[in-house]
């Protein structure tokens, strides 16, 4: 099979989301869409609005033919970690030849000339990245000043989209994966666009909005009747709870949580959780990276246990497929260099891998605890 894969989070799915799958078909005239989706957090530490096996079941009805979890360890955690777990995963399975991803502009080639140049000269993107967020610039405007400074155009880097795109090529260029890259051209809202729009709003403009009538036009029927019954538990609380539990030495192993923030942090715990990630925001780091290192803290998710999964061997998590195409999708995954697990672990991992399963598991029980769900952690047919 020709499968073209994609990397998302669904927080909630949307238009966008499917006109992503539909132009990528109608691109490649591939055989099958795998999607690799975030479980129950996502790469800015925000409590998902539905559960993964929703999410996973809304993009399958929307034109995704198989959907597999990304490990927690890489959902939560920096876009280059995000990318390359990810990457990791996607590449065991030989089937995979495509990768397709939104971005507001740039070709193939100018993702793929832009990754090698950054990895001809890591060391000095990283350190005027490091210079340009310390004199608080933000993130983008960061890393397009580093990708400059290495001989990038910075027209390419105008968003996250793509600058997860290029950390998408550099994965792929890095780990000398048989992937050719599909960049497509978004429409809608930029995502930090909390407005909604008659059709193409973004993910966090119908967060925003997930009580109102207006976000009907934006999703699909099925999800808009699921949001309806959304169950969110108190994700701040909890977040305080395992601060106010958390051991510094733990914290520190945390990606991102350096130079002191993890005393910064704890020294904040009796204020709520909105305030806690005000008073830890500065021009040095973003609130989007305390939430996450908040996130990571509550799920135990640590950088050096990462490191020891992205070098070793995994596993593949399906969560939902179509029925119409299961015989066909299930046998492209079992050709993986991982154990293909639709349940619990089935003692075919190595220990590595165990561990990374276990922090699925222990993410996928928090997330039934804060909505009061009792589903199982099982594959589902669409």
């Amino acid at each position: 099979m020709k499968i073209l894969a994609i990397i998302c989070e669904f927080n909630p799915f949307h238009n966008g989301h499917r006109y992503l799958i539909e132009q990528a078909k109608e691109t490649t005239r591939c055989d099958a869409v795998l999607c690799i989706m975030s479980g129950s957090f996502t790469q800015r530490g925000e409590m998902c609005v539905l559960d993964k096996y929703t999410r996973a079941k809304h993009a399958v009805l929307s034109g995704a033919d198989c959907v597999i979890q990304l490990p927690a360890a890489f959902a939560v955690a920096p876009a280059e970690i995000f990318a390359k777990g990810a990457i990791k995963v996607l590449s065991s399975i030989p089937d995979v030849s495509l990768l397709a991803f939104g971005c507001e502009h740039g070709s193939n080639q100018s993702f793929i000339r832009a990754a090698a140049s950054l990895s001809d000269e890591p060391k000095k993107f990283k350190s005027i990245l490091t210079d340009k967020l310390s004199e608080g610039e933000s993130y983008v405007k960061s890393y397009a000043a580093a990708f400059t400074a290495c001989g990038g155009d910075d027209n390419l880097i105008t968003s996250p989209n793509n600058i997860l795109g290029l950390e998408y090529a550099k994965a792929i260029l890095n780990a000398k994966a048989n992937i050719d890259i599909v960049p497509i051209k978004r429409i809608g809202s930029g995502y930090k666009d909390d407005a909604i729009k008659n059709n193409y709003s973004s993910a966090s403009a119908i967060r925003a909005n997930i009580d109102s009538t207006q976000i009907k036009s934006n999703v699909p029927k099925h999800v808009f009747e699921d949001l309806q019954n959304a169950r969110n538990g108190d994700y701040e609380a909890a977040l305080r709870h395992f601060l106010f539990n958390a051991d510094i030495n733990n914290m520190k192993r945390i990606y991102g949580c350096t130079e002191g923030l993890e005393n910064k942090l704890k020294s904040l715990v009796n204020l709520p959780t909105d305030e806690i990630i005000k008073g830890a925001t500065s021009r040095r780091y973003s609130s989007s990276r305390i939430r996450r290192i908040l996130c990571a803290n509550a799920l135990e998710l640590y950088r050096d246990d990462c490191e020891k999964y992205l070098n070793g061997e995994l596993y593949i998590k399906p969560l939902a497929v179509d029925k119409r195409k299961a015989d066909d999708i299930l046998s492209a995954l079992a050709k993986s260099s991982y154990p293909v697990v639709t349940g619990i672990n089935d003692g075919r991992l190595c220990e590595a891998a165990k561990q990374c399963f276990a922090t699925d598991a222990n993410e996928f029980a928090f997330y039934n605890m804060l909505t009061g769900s009792d589903k199982k952690d099982y594959m589902i047919i669409v």
